[in-house]
């Protein structure tokens, strides 16, 4: 396919044509000339970003035709002429921060880019925003129900396991644990490491006091960090941030900045401290309090127990003091009965005796004519006696008798008795004889 050819005959007389260079001059010179004095431009920083000695970054507004930017740079020597307005009013520019600057308009030829060399700075707009902004915060946790909700939680007496959200490369950090330290109390703690400030600071602070929130061995969350701009510390004024500590079951006491400082977050916290340092010294207050209670308790219960033990001795006394006059009074009428007792038994027993002698002695009288009645009763028993030894088979078989027994032991009286073959035993005066019957008669 060949290309067209134009046979025109092109006249520029009159008309004006500028190089690239010449344009670029064009346009800054009638940017100095519609902007003489510079121009003030107000948005919210995006792309900080720090090359040496000099600071770029744009300023960016949502409109409702879209993103409308421009880029700026903040050159060193502005940079140290706004330090000091800066520093005064605690403000550092990062980004997310929306800001009123002043400046000049420049076409840079190089790139072909419009940019804005920053040389003033509005702080009362930047801290009126964060004012706001901060404003718009609170009203929605407490038309929410969650600005009141965290100083609900109850603290232990003794709140010795703490968690701590903060960044433990911080001062605060050091400063923190360096008071609970010389307490010399048994804290414990457990520390969740974060960034608090920049970019992923609102998220990793959350997620901090999510986590420590869900532990149930721990008594208080603790989120702290040091002085800092307003613009760093404007970081806790993040309604995320806000909403974990207000929703935490644990209660959140919470240090940050300086003492003229106060963030969303200390608004919803349960205790909120100028400090870290404050912060660590409350807990230590809380502990020692407790400890001071408890002492007192105890001293009370030992007064307590003193007054009623010596009450108890008192009372064990004089009970004691009764049962000894009672004994004693008991002792002496069981003396007095005994010696009346003993009194009667004497003199009943002289008279016991008396006719106990008397008896005995008409007994031995009757003793004595016993030998006379009993001389005719010896007599007839030596007759008796003789006639029983007259009748002992003992005697009878002396004279030639003897008894003849089965061998069964019946003594046998008749012939009848026996039968041929039947063993029998023959007893005489001296011995026996065992013979066997082989035939008797009638």
């Amino acid at each position: 396919m060949s290309q067209p050819s134009f046979d025109l005959e092109l006249d520029d007389a009159g008309v004006l044509t500028y190089s690239v260079g010449e344009l670029a001059d064009a346009v800054n010179g009638a940017l100095r000339r519609s902007f003489t004095d510079g121009v003030w431009v107000r948005g919210e920083i995006q792309g900080w970003s720090v090359r040496g000695p000099h600071a770029y970054f744009r300023l960016v507004e949502d409109t409702a035709e879209g993103k409308a930017a421009i880029n700026v740079q903040f050159f060193a020597p502005a940079q140290a002429r706004l330090k000091p307005l800066l520093l005064k009013n605690r403000l550092r520019l990062a980004d997310g921060l929306k800001v009123r600057i002043f400046g000049h308009l420049d076409f840079f030829a190089p790139s072909g880019q419009l940019g804005l060399k920053m040389s003033g700075i509005d702080p009362r707009f930047t801290l009126g925003e964060l004012s706001l902004q901060r404003d718009d915060v609170v009203r929605r946790l407490v038309a929410s129900g969650l600005y009141d909700r965290n100083r609900g939680r109850r603290v232990p007496p003794a709140p010795l396991r703490v968690g701590v959200v903060t960044s433990v490369a911080s001062a605060a950090w050091a400063d923190f644990v360096h008071e609970i330290e010389r307490s010399t109390l048994a804290f414990q703690l457990r520390v969740v490491d974060v960034r608090v400030q920049g970019e992923w600071a609102v998220t990793e602070v959350t997620a901090g006091v999510r986590t420590l929130g869900r532990h149930r061995d721990l008594d208080v969350v603790v989120v702290i960090r040091g002085g800092g701009s307003r613009s760093e510390l404007a970081t806790f004024d993040h309604e995320a941030i806000a909403t974990a500590i207000a929703l935490s079951p644990l209660p959140v006491f919470t240090g940050l900045g300086h003492e003229i400082d106060r963030a969303v977050a200390d608004e919803v916290a349960h205790s909120a401290l100028k400090t870290p340092t404050a912060c660590a010294a409350a807990l230590v207050e809380h502990v020692q309090a407790f400890q001071q209670r408890c002492e007192l308790a105890w001293g009370t219960i030992e007064r307590r127990a003193e007054r009623s033990l010596g009450a108890a001795g008192n009372e064990v006394a004089d009970v004691a003091h009764g049962i000894r006059h009672r004994v004693v009074a008991a002792v002496e009428r069981a003396d007095e009965r005994l010696a009346q007792r003993g009194h009667r038994v004497r003199v009943g027993a002289g008279r016991v005796v008396e006719r106990a002698d008397t008896r005995l002695t008409a007994a031995a009288a009757a003793v004595g004519r016993v030998p006379q009645r009993l001389e005719p009763e010896v007599r007839h028993l030596d007759a008796v006696a003789q006639r029983v030894r007259l009748l002992d088979p003992v005697h009878t078989m002396a004279r030639g008798w003897s008894i003849t027994r089965t061998a069964t032991g019946h003594t046998v009286r008749d012939a009848a008795q026996l039968h041929a073959g039947d063993e029998i035993v023959t007893t005489f005066a001296n011995g026996t004889a065992r013979s066997r019957v082989e035939e008797t008669r009638s």
